[in-house]
This record gives structure tokens, sequence and C-alpha cells, in this order.
């Protein structure tokens, strides 16, 4: 299973889950590191992801080439991430057959209603319970 882990800003939130999935399935997945500027991929780099990859053509183009793709929210909004995420990352990520797997953290003004806050590591390890699911019925 390929997973692109898209961050943006300083790459804390892409590295802590590059960390988990690691320290989760080990080997068994391939992930791709995908930042909106370098320091964010580099982060998710040392986080140990396989490849990496910075920009919007990058964005982009691995959209179409993984089977699940993970970040916040914003990075199905254009212009989010204090306007990094060009609306073409935005479209090409929502309009990616992959599966999303989106954590609801509210840095847009976006407000999803009915859900209840939750800590970011409580979101990545209901995240980690969703690959492997996923990773069940492959």
């Amino acid at each position: 299973m390929k997973i692109a882990v898209i961050d943006g800003q300083g790459g804390g939130i892409g590295s802590l889950i590059v960390k988990r999935l690691r320290e989760s399935f080990g080997e068994d997945v391939e992930i791709i590191a995908l930042g909106t500027n370098s320091t964010a991929t580099s982060q998710m780099m040392k986080a140990r992801a396989n490849k990496g990859a910075t920009g919007e053509n990058a964005i982009i183009f691995n959209s179409e080439r993984v089977d699940v793709i993970i970040g916040p929210l914003s990075i199905v909004l254009a212009n989010g991430m204090l306007g990094e995420l060009t609306p073409g990352m935005a479209e090409a990520i929502s309009s990616s057959r992959a599966r999303k797997i989106l954590l609801p953290l509210n840095q847009e003004g976006v407000e999803i209603v009915g859900l209840c806050y939750e800590p970011l590591p409580h979101l990545v390890e209901k995240m980690i319970e969703s690959i492997r699911t996923l990773l069940q019925e492959k």
C-alpha cells in the first residue's frame, strides 16, 4: 500500500503521522512525504518516510499514484495552510481516487458540525485504525 502524507508549514503534523505509521506498520507500507515546502518534507523524511517531494507539481503528480492520502483537513481547501496549499493542490487531492483520511483540525476557520474536539494524538490513533482496516481489506 502506498500512502501519501501531505503537510505544510513546519511539518509537525505530517512528521507525527509518518512516525506513527512507521511504528504501527513497519515496512509493510510505502510512505511518500509530500510537503508544500521543503521544511515540511524534510521533517517527514526524518520521521522515516520512504520518499519525499516538495511543491505543487509533486503533490498534483503523486495524488493519483497512491492508495491513501493522509493530512489535515486543510489539504483539500484552496489557499489552506496560510496560502501554502494552492487551489491546484486542493483540486488534485480532492479529485484523486485515493482514499482520503483527513484530520479535522480547525486551522482554516472551517467548522465541521457534529465533531467533538479531540487532541491530535487521539486523531492520529484513529487514523492508524483506519489504515489497519484498509490493510485487512486488501
